[in-house]
C-alpha cells in the first residue's frame, strides 16, 4: 500500500515499507506515552504486575543487548538505542501479519546503520579530539590511514546490508512459497501446514536475531570509542 503524492508536477511515491515504519512509529510513540503514565504512577514498593510488568520486562530487555558493551554507559544511550531497538524488533515482524517489514526495505536499513555510524564518530571525535582520532585511524603507522578509513566506513555497509538481505530474503521466499502452495491448488493445501515454520523462522527467529545483532554490533563499535578509558 504506497501513498502517492502530487505536488505540482511532481509526484512523490512513498513506499509501502516506509508507509508501515510511519504507522509504526505513531504506534509505538503511543504505547510509550501510555507506558510512562502508568510507571509513574505505579507505586516502587508494590511488585510490578500487568501492563507495568511488560513495561519493565521490556526496558530490562533493551538494557540487556547493550549493558554487555556499554558497561555504565548504558545508561545514557538507552533512550537512543531503546527506542530504536523498539522500532525495528516489531517492524521486523510484520511479516506475520501480512505486511512488508520496513527493514526489507535498504533505504530505512541504511538511514538506522548511518545514525550508528554518525554516532559513534562524534563520540570518538568528542573523546579522544580530532588529532587523537586522526592518531587511531594511523594506527600502527600513517600508511595504514586508508585502511582504517575504509574499515569505518564498513560498519554502516555491513550493518544495513546484512539486515536487508535476511529480511528481504525471508520475504521473498514466503511469498514464492504461498504462490507455489496456490498453484498446486486444491493439492497445494497440505504444503500449507508448513508455512507455519517458515513464519517461525523467517518473521519471529530471523527478525530477532537480526536485531538483536544490529544492536549489539553497534554498541560495541560505541564502545570502542571509549577504548582509551579505564572502565
Amino acid at each position: 500500500m504506497a501513498i502517492e503524492l502530487v505536488i505540482g508536477t511532481t509526484k512523490i511515491v512513498i513506499h509501502e515499507s516506509i508507509v508501515n515504519w510511519l504507522i509504526l512509529c505513531v504506534l509505538m510513540s503511543i504505547f510509550f506515552i501510555v507506558a510512562g503514565k502508568k510507571i509513574k504512577k505505579a507505586d516502587p514498593r508494590v511488585t510490578p504486575k500487568g501492563f507495568v510488568l511488560l513495561c519493565e520486562c521490556v526496558a530490562k530487555l533493551g538494557t540487556g543487548i547493550i549493558s554487555g558493551n556499554l558497561g555504565k554507559r548504558t545508561r545514557a544511550y538507552i533512550p537512543f538505542f531503546g527506542t530504536l531497538i523498539f522500532m525495528m524488533a516489531p517492524s521486523n515482524l510484520l511479516g506475520l501479519i501480512g505486511l512488508q517489514p520496513p527493514t526489507s526495505n535498504l533505504s530505512v536499513n541504511v538511514t538506522l546503520a548511518v545514525m550508528m555510524f554518525l554516532l559513534i564518530q562524534f563520540v570518538g571525535l568528542k573523546e579522544k579530539g580530532v588529532g587523537g582520532r586522526l592518531k587511531e585511524l594511523m594506527d600502527p603507522f600513517f600508511l595504514f590511514l586508508p585502511l582504517n578509513v575504509l574499515g569505518d566506513l564498513a560498519l554502516p555497509v555491513s550493518l544495513s546490508l546484512r539486515l536487508f538481505g535476511n529480511l528481504l530474503a525471508g520475504t521473498i521466499i514466503t511469498g514464492l512459497v504461498y504462490t507455489l502452495m496456490k498453484s498446486l491448488m486444491p493439492f497445494g493445501v497440505l504444503g500449507l501446514a508448513f508455512t507455519p515454520f517458515l513464519h517461525s523462522y523467517f518473521d519471529i527467529f530471523s527478525g530477532l536475531i537480526q536485531t538483536y545483532i544490529f544492536f549489539t554490533l553497534a554498541s560495541f563499535f560505541l564502545s570502542e570509542s571509549y577504548a582509551s578509558e579505564e572502565e
